[in-house]
Parts: structure tokens; sequence; C-alpha cells
């Protein structure tokens, strides 16, 4: 998550956590990590919904993007992206398939 998504956001700053890792932009310079917050995360469609807790990573660097979800979290709330329709598909806790497409 961009660092502007979590002052927007209202978070406190005290239920950041320190983050020893190191984090690399596309271009291979290395991103300052402000910290990471595990938030309960809602994912909804028509059918149905799912929440989930998510560990974000807080990034100082300029990007278009509010929050960028990896593969690691992708994997384990089992979605299925299509980036050639611009969605992506995961199950709720009751087995619908929830739809959420992107703005």
């Amino acid at each position: 998550m961009f660092w502007p998504t979590f002052t927007q956001l209202q978070l406190p700053l005290d239920h950041l956590r320190p983050y020893g890792g190191c984090l690399y932009c596309f271009a291979g310079d290395q991103v300052e990590v402000r910290g990471y917050i595990e938030l309960r995360t809602t994912f909804t469609d028509e059918a149905g919904s799912r929440t989930e807790k998510i560990k974000y990573l807080f990034v100082n660097a300029p990007s278009a993007y509010n929050i960028l979800l990896g593969r690691p979290t992708l994997n384990r709330i089992g979605v299925v992206p299509s980036t050639r329709h611009m969605k992506v598909k995961l199950p709720s806790m009751e087995g619908v398939v929830i739809t959420i497409k992107s703005d």
C-alpha cells in the first residue's frame, strides 16, 4: 500500500509495525518501507462477500495505484485474475464466486 493511501485511511501511526526487509521497485531502486499493518479487507459484489485479514506493507514511493496485492495473498485467498477482462474472481466463504471488476 502506498503512503498517501495510509494517510487517507486515517490509520493510527501506532498500529504500524516495523518491517526489517527490503523492497525494490521495478526499476531496481530500493523503496522505503515505513512498516506494515494487518487489516481486515472485504471483497464484495452483488453475489456475496468475503473478509480476510491481509498484511499490507506501506511504502514511500510514487504510484498511480493505491494498493498492490501480491501473489502470496492472491494465492492464499484463491483469486483467479483476468487482466484481459480487468476482473478477479474468488470464492466467498459460502462457496459463491465473487467477481470484482477494476475501475
